[in-house]
């Protein structure tokens, strides 16, 4: 008896330890010697100051830069804590709603000259969606260029330097990255 729990105990310390201390040391050293910005949270700088992570959609509403796709989370827009969709179905009176609520806005902002792409009048399946398809980006350049007074060829070549293909080449679609491209477009407009 004595000997069963006696390798039994070994056998718990010894699996803690490689599992619970030497794994997760292993996988972290890993992680930040390949993939260090991504294993930091894919932290997005500008002049030395930390803005947000690339990887999570944030809130933009000025007529000066891209729109990113609608948040789902509740209360506070693209709050990560709070990620979830909006389990809308296509005939609920809510989705409807929501989306004329941003065709509203889109054509009060300006710029708006043709069909608009759904992914920029709905919300992703966590609501914290970064990207943009290029279409949406698309339909958003002359509002951008006019109220930046930047000509809209400027404006459609950063787009196509922001725009990411599909990963490994077959999945997913085309996207930009809005956080991006508009920290980019402050760049820009801060140079001239």
């Amino acid at each position: 008896m004595f000997h069963q729990l006696r390798t039994a105990t070994l056998t718990l310390l010894t699996l803690t330890l490689l599992t619970g201390g030497v794994y997760p040391l292993v996988v972290t050293a890993i992680a930040q010697l390949m993939f260090p910005n991504q294993a930091n949270g894919s932290i997005v700088l500008n002049k030395e100051q930390q803005i947000s992570s690339s990887l999570i959609g944030q809130s933009f509403t000025s007529s000066k830069y891209f729109w990113s796709r609608m948040s789902a989370t509740s209360v506070t827009p693209y709050n990560a804590a709070a990620s979830s969709g909006s389990n809308y179905g296509p005939m609920n009176p809510a989705l409807t709603e929501s989306v004329t609520a941003r065709i509203t806005a889109l054509k009060s902002a300006g710029g708006l000259t043709s069909a608009v792409p759904v992914d920029l009048v709905t919300s992703s399946a966590s609501g914290l969606d970064p990207h943009i398809s290029p279409a949406a980006a698309e339909l958003q350049v002359e509002r951008v260029a006019n109220a930046r007074q930047i000509s809209v060829d400027d404006i459609r070549k950063l787009v196509a330097e922001h725009t990411e293909g599909r990963t490994f080449g077959v999945l997913g679609e085309p996207r930009v990255n809005v956080l991006l491209l508009n920290v980019s477009l402050d760049q820009m407009t801060a140079k001239d």
